[in-house]
């Protein structure tokens, strides 16, 4: 639930494909009030709020990215994720996809985080050995 500027509620209405949960308000309510011009050009005299379903994590996750932490973090991002996709690219052929079809570039590009984890391992392996 919503309130308006005015303290009025603006109540859940319905939850579209997309995911996205609308918000309306009371026409009988909204067409007396002082404020309607400003919130909505509406003819049936309606204010509709739109969020989506996982704006509160959105926004979580927003707040997080610019705290002190967040930013070293993604400072960090480079060097791990970026990485990886990186390496795949560059070193495994994953910049064009050799198939057509979601399954087949499906197994193209497991195919390649298997021979970057098989990678991985090896270069472990060498360390602990010599």
């Amino acid at each position: 639930m919503y309130i308006c500027p005015q303290k009025q509620e603006l109540a859940y209405a319905t939850t579209d494909r997309e995911g996205y949960r609308q918000y309306k308000s009371a026409p009988e309510i909204f067409k007396d009030c002082p404020l309607l011009s400003q919130c909505t050009r509406s003819r049936n005299k309606q204010r509709i709020l739109t969020r989506h379903v996982w704006q509160d994590s959105k926004e979580w996750v927003k707040q997080n990215g610019r705290s002190r932490s967040g930013k070293y973090l993604y400072r960090l991002r480079y060097q791990t994720i970026e990485r990886s996709f990186a390496d795949a690219k560059e070193l495994h052929g994953l910049r064009y996809c050799r198939f057509r079809g979601k399954k087949k570039v499906l197994e193209q590009a497991l195919m390649t985080a298997i021979c970057q984890n098989v990678k991985k391992i090896a270069n472990h392996l060498a360390k602990l050995a010599g």
